[in-house]
């Protein structure tokens, strides 16, 4: 049996990364809503709608457990998810929320993410859940999903983008910023070199490999295998996934499919 995550796009593959660290031996499925992302910008019932059409499909690949590599979904499906499917589901908030309160000093957090998960004040409710006294300071980066999905990570622009979204977390003196997309790892480098050093990134795809190893076994699969699907399929996904997963781009099983079928 398999792991089973997905993601609006190619943001849920920081994801996948990690578990593919943390579980060496397991075999996993990703999917990836290409040809409806973002989800940032969707209503909360669509992305449900979105939600359990990805999750009843993976259902059928045979896996374990599910892992809602978006914040989107997971602050608008993962309530919703974990009633109705017979497995293990867990989103990627509550394992950012918890790192970040582990390693503030000054309690002071900052969140970025879609207009749906800032919306949705996830981060802020799972934070106030584990100290009240803790300050939340968020921002709706709505740019930078098309960014990275646009292969625009290393651009000058993305560089300006990122600068007006977030000179404003200077002045209110942070410590600790969340990373609130699986998009926004990618560019993580940018975003480090805005703020500047002395504030913490906290990456979420980190932190729920984490919990996921907390709670499923790392058993040996001889017959391993990655799998991916894909709504839309574009070269870019492709060459992305041999990238950040460190793959053969010839050994790649990417297959495309319409979940309205």
């Amino acid at each position: 049996m398999s792991i089973g995550l997905f993601d609006s796009g190619i943001g849920g593959l920081t994801v996948m990364k990690q578990i593919i660290r943390e579980f060496p031996n397991k075999s996993i499925v990703y999917f990836g809503d290409t040809l409806r992302v973002p989800y940032g910008n969707k209503s909360e019932q669509i992305v449900k709608k979105f939600s359990i059409q990805i999750s009843k499909f993976l259902l059928k690949q045979d896996i374990e457990m599910l892992i809602i590599a978006c914040n989107t979904a997971t602050s608008y499906a993962l309530k919703s998810l974990a009633e109705i499917l017979p497995i293990p589901v867990i989103g990627v908030i509550n394992p950012g929320a918890m790192a970040a309160k582990n390693i503030t000093k000054n309690k002071k957090i900052g969140v970025i993410g879609t207009k749906g998960t800032i919306n949705s004040k996830a981060y802020e409710k799972s934070l106030k859940a584990l100290d009240n006294s803790i300050e939340v300071f968020q921002k709706a980066c709505p740019l930078f999903v098309p960014l990275v999905e646009e292969n625009l990570i290393n651009d000058e622009i993305t560089f300006l983008v990122t600068k007006k979204y977030l000179e404003e977390f200077k002045s209110f003196g942070i410590d600790t910023l969340i990373l609130g997309c699986t998009h926004y790892p990618i560019i993580k480098n940018v975003i480090s070199k805005v703020l500047g050093e002395n504030v913490n990134i906290i990456d979420s795809a980190i932190e729920t490999a984490k919990v996921a190893k907390s709670i499923l076994k790392n058993t040996n699969d001889n017959k391993k295998f990655y799998k991916f699907f894909v709504t839309d399929y574009t070269e870019y996904f492709l060459e992305f996934t041999s990238k950040i997963l460190n793959l053969d781009i010839n050994n790649i099983d990417i297959q495309k499919v319409s979940l309205e079928d």
